[in-house]
């Protein structure tokens, strides 16, 4: 399941969630234009797990839940804590670290 947050409520939701992916973007980075439509097929594959759309410059505070430097910044979280991220424009880091959640 792929959604854009809209509210700045990502913390609520990493909470209620025992598996969560996360992209933190911002309108004007190419490159997370460029890993965005990747993002959303490594979603479609696994639609039991909740995969979020956080724009980094409008919700500060689910920004707040991982390091984020530079952008596209992709982070996984597991029962509530933040497991992993990694700063990539590379699909391949992507699935990387998606696979570090099973």
């Amino acid at each position: 399941m792929y959604t854009e947050l809209a509210e700045d409520n990502l913390h609520e939701i990493v909470k209620n969630n025992e598996k969560v992916v996360v992209q933190y973007g911002a309108t004007w980075c190419g490159n997370c234009r460029i890993m965005k439509p990747k993002f959303k097929k490594l979603a479609a594959e696994n639609d039991a797990i909740p995969f979020y759309y956080v724009d980094a410059e409008k919700l500060p505070e689910s920004r707040k839940l991982a390091q984020v430097d530079n952008l596209p910044t992709f982070a996984i979280f597991k029962n509530g804590e933040r497991v992993n991220q990694v700063q990539s424009n590379k699909a391949e880091s992507l699935t990387e670290l998606f696979n570090e959640l099973n």
